[in-house]
């Protein structure tokens, strides 16, 4: 499958090395064909779909790109660690870093997996990557409205513990920004409104039946997971907002 949007240009990132957490399916696939057909090496990351993920990578070797495909749980450090020792390994250094891998709704994984996933690895596994991470290059947080707002404007509460943590993962990137600075390093936060055909929009209308179509109605429209995921891409490129915060979707009704 490709996508029918290009928000980069032809052969605008050649000779540059991307990474995209969480990029066997949905938004993270659709930004890793997006950093493909602008001509980046690219690094696919998966938990445990190696078959899905590697059908991607076969198809992102159709855009001319060297893709490396690499398993790794986000809460398993040295998991972590040895992603980034193969992408050193691979590609010397590392361009772009998009921490777009996510979760917590799951009902098996126990009280601390979403803080766990959305705070703590998300940090472990930027410092991980710093030593591959030259000026010049930029790391990516994606997030969510219901979470980047949830301190002033309450979400659904089968979502409340999942946003809080997300929020907690991007206040605690945000406290690295004066050392990435110092490094050159880029930063960049995007927050999107509810994504119609991501699995979480799937779980909280299971949760809350109604809930999507409501939220489409307020916000007059959604973006689904390749418009999204073209907000991604550009954000990897294009100057950053002084507040580190790109948001992608209606706002008005949630707090400042």
């Amino acid at each position: 499958m490709s996508t029918s949007l290009t928000p980069l240009a032809a052969q605008s990132l050649a000779g540059r090395t991307a990474l995209v957490t969480g990029s066997s399916r949905g938004i993270g696939a659709d930004t890793a064909r997006y950093f493909a057909e602008a001509g980046a090496n690219v690094v696919v990351n998966y938990r445990n779909k190696a078959a899905r993920a590697e059908k991607l990578a076969t198809e992102l070797r159709g855009h001319g790109s060297e893709v490396l495909l690499v398993g790794a749980d986000l809460t398993d450090r040295e998991s972590v660690a040895a992603m980034f020792a193969e992408v050193e390994r691979t590609f010397g250094s590392l361009d772009i870093l998009v921490l777009n891998a996510s979760g917590g709704m799951e009902a098996d994984m126990g009280e601390d997996y979403a803080l766990l996933l959305n705070r703590d690895s998300q940090v472990n596994a930027l410092k991980t990557a710093l030593p591959l991470l030259g000026r010049g290059s930029r790391v990516v947080f994606v997030t969510s409205h219901q979470a980047h707002f949830i301190r002033t404007n309450p979400t659904m509460p089968s979502y409340t513990r999942v946003a809080l943590s997300k929020r907690a993962g991007e206040d605690a990137l945000r406290e690295l920004i004066p050392d990435l600075e110092d490094r050159g390093i880029e930063f960049v936060v995007v927050s999107g409104d509810m994504i119609e055909g991501t699995i979480t929009a799937t779980l909280l209308e299971r949760a809350n039946p109604g809930e999507t179509e409501k939220r489409r109605e307020t916000a007059g429209r959604l973006y689904n997971v390749a418009e999204f995921a073209a907000e991604v891409a550009r954000a990897a490129v294009e100057p950053i907002p002084e507040d580190h915060t790109r948001l992608i979707g209606d706002t008005t009704t949630f707090a400042r």
